[in-house]
């Protein structure tokens, strides 16, 4: 492949030795997708679909609140009308009703003839809902991607590599991931010629992607691929609501916004709707035809988002007072904090924050006084695993779900301190003080001479980068600091180093503390990543920058891989 040592490098380390292996991920294309029909339950949910459609029976998509949720019940929705039936959606209201499928709104749909339920990135864990649905008369198909309990819903079919059985070789698909192969299926079923249904496919991918990197999976294997190709897809996009929504978020003209801003940038302002009031205005914004409706509801998404960025703050705010107020030691290796009257929109986002600060599994619980009930989220570290610890403990919930690395739960106030302890004790049992204390682990150890534009594009093209493919974390050692820092905005810093002659410039976002550690003339190790620069690269300058995660006295003996 002709690869420069940089790039080879982390590639190598992260596991792709084979030239082939390198080459899929270097060059994933369409034909790297898994058939569908590999995942359990794909054939019945196809022939169940085919025969609703044909019959134009009423189908209901019954969805989740989140980026993935929406996306889900977006393309469902699209395909189902392309493949030339109809179908509604029902959302859920995060502060009303909460995380998953109802009964009642079975009954409703009942009542009104639906026949068919199609689930979207939730239900596998509504063994009693599903049930209520058969005895109305009504099929369901489920397609979701997460953590199933012991019993299976009795659905028609259950879409869910995770699922018991399910032989499907990716198992880390989200569910706007699981609600596309059903989608794929479908689309190979219809009387199109290939090159229409190539097109078709690409044109989904672009919502897919942005649900999947919203969802935090890792951007490996058919997650890399859908990925890949959705975000390059934005060099084109018809979808009115899509276009306004980068629009708000700061993308004109010819820059397509990467993984990292997609995750940053673009959805939060879709799952602001989910987290202030209801996730139908972010549905309606990928469904609208109308442009002037599009870019009125991208301003509501783009408002939601701020006033979303306010609360969490002051809530964030409100527990580091407490914990100013009443310090934990490392003895408390999961931390529960709970406060009556916090907005339910943002606990997550709280949970995840706080899990990044402090290093430890985090729940966030709001309580209410009037009823006795408290509902939260968590967010944990890489070596800890959220539902298992839950699920130690099912007895203190009224109600709770999730993974690895996010949950939820519902339980009565008078519990909240007995699972506080119960967490904690779990926690203790699994976590070593060495996992409490963030760790870089590096990708390869470079000279600054190997840093050069080429070297730079071919590490940047391992993107997108995120959950399971981070940004290449690189290592140069034994580098002089020349001249002093420069402190800017009172956060930042900006410093020369040079080695064997070579001189790059580093920027360390938010390091301003430490810069006594950048005096001219120490010699250093130095741990940092390499990323676009847009703004650099306007100006007529190199397309990329380094930027500084740490930096350590040079000659410490310590694990190359390891910071």
């Amino acid at each position: 492949m002709g690869l420069g040592l940089p790039a080879s490098r982390v590639l190598c380390s992260r596991g792709l030795r084979d030239p082939a292996a390198a080459l899929a991920f270097l060059k994933p294309t369409l034909e790297h997708l898994h058939d569908p029909q590999q995942l359990r339950g794909l054939p019945e949910a196809i022939d169940r679909l085919l025969t609703a459609i044909h019959r134009r029976e009423p189908i209901l998509i019954y969805g989740d609140y989140d980026v993935d949720g929406a996306t889900s019940v977006v393309i469902l929705k699209k395909a189902i009308e392309l493949a030339g039936g109809s179908a509604r959606f029902h959302v859920p209201h995060r502060l009303h009703d909460g995380y998953g499928m109802r009964p009642e709104i079975v009954e409703v749909a009942a009542a009104e003839g639906v026949r068919l339920i199609i689930s979207a990135d939730t239900g596998i864990r509504a063994a009693a809902v599903v049930r209520r649905a058969n005895e109305l008369g009504i099929d369901v198909i489920i397609t979701d991607h997460h953590l199933p309990e012991s019993e299976i819903p009795a659905a028609i079919a259950v879409l869910n590599p995770n699922q018991p059985g399910c032989g499907y070789p990716d198992k880390n698909l989200c569910g706007v991931g699981v609600a596309f192969k059903l989608v794929q299926a479908l689309f190979a079923r219809m009387n199109w010629d290939e090159e229409k249904r190539r097109r078709i496919i690409e044109s989904f991918l672009k919502l897919v992607a942005i649900g999947t990197v919203a969802d935090v999976v890792p951007l490996l294997g058919e997650n890399r691929v859908i990925v890949k190709h959705g975000l390059s897809g934005l060099r084109s996009i018809r979808n009115h609501g899509l276009r306004a929504l980068l629009e708000v978020a700061g993308f004109g003209g010819e820059r397509l916004p990467s993984a990292t801003e997609i995750a940053f940038r673009i959805a939060p302002r879709v799952n602001a709707a989910g987290r202030m009031d209801t996730a139908n205005a972010a549905i309606e914004l990928f469904l609208t035809n109308d442009p002037v409706r599009a870019r009125e509801l991208a301003e509501q998404l783009h408002a939601w988002n701020r006033e979303r960025q306010q609360v969490e703050a002051q809530v964030i705010a409100a527990i580091i007072e407490e914990c100013s107020r009443s310090p934990f030691d490392e003895n408390r290796r999961a931390l529960v904090f709970a406060g009556p009257g916090w907005h339910k929109g943002v606990l997550g986002i709280v949970a995840g924050r706080l899990a990044e600060k402090f290093h430890r599994p985090v729940f966030v619980l709001t309580s209410d006084p009037e009823t006795g009930i408290a509902q939260g989220s968590g967010r944990s570290i890489p070596c800890f695993h959220l539902l298992e610890a839950l699920e130690a403990m099912p007895e203190l919930f009224l109600k709770f779900g999730g993974h690895r690395h996010a949950a939820g739960l519902t339980l009565s106030t008078d519990r909240i301190e007995s699972f506080r302890e119960r967490l904690n004790s779990f926690a203790s049992a699994r976590l070593t003080p060495r996992d409490l204390v963030p760790q870089l682990e590096l990708d390869a150890m470079v000279e600054l001479q190997e840093l050069n534009d080429q070297n730079a594009a071919e590490l940047l093209d391992l993107a997108p980068f995120g959950c399971g493919n981070p940004v290449p974390l690189l290592a140069a050692c034994d580098v002089e600091i020349v001249g002093p820092p420069v402190v800017w905005r009172e956060k930042h810093v900006r410093m020369l180093v040079r080695q064997n002659g070579r001189t790059l410039a580093l920027k360390g976002w938010n390091l301003a503390d430490r810069v006594n550690d950048f005096a001219a003339g120490t010699r250093v190790d130095v741990a940092f990543s390499l990323e676009e620069d847009p703004y650099s690269a306007a100006r007529g300058f190199p397309e990329w920058t380094i930027v500084l995660r740490d930096l350590r006295p040079a000659g410490e003996a310590r694990e190359a891989i390891a910071w």
